[in-house]
């Protein structure tokens, strides 16, 4: 694809990432989400879950979760064609 997916119109989605210090899967969930940035809109929060009881019981055995507008999207893995997919459908 050539540049980013405006949509001036529609509504931009929010990316949230769920991981940890010393998470080598979420640093590569991470990369990949930021990756997209460059094609796609959208807005990025990235939560770190150390020292937050109720974020650890809820994550910590499935981390790096990705969700996308508050629904979960991946765990473990960001599979960079299917964010991308989720991202255009949006």
């Amino acid at each position: 694809m050539t540049g980013r997916h405006d949509r001036p119109n529609l509504h931009r989605p929010k990316v949230t990432l769920y991981g940890a210090e010393g998470c080598h899967l979420c640093e590569r969930a991470r990369e990949t989400v930021i990756a997209a940035r460059d094609e796609f809109e959208f807005e990025f929060e990235e939560v770190g879950i150390d020292g937050h009881a109720e974020l650890e019981a809820r994550f910590r055995e499935l981390i790096p979760v990705v969700e996308i507008d508050g629904e979960q999207a991946f765990v473990y893995f960001v599979d960079a064609g299917a964010l991308r997919r989720r991202l255009d459908s949006g």
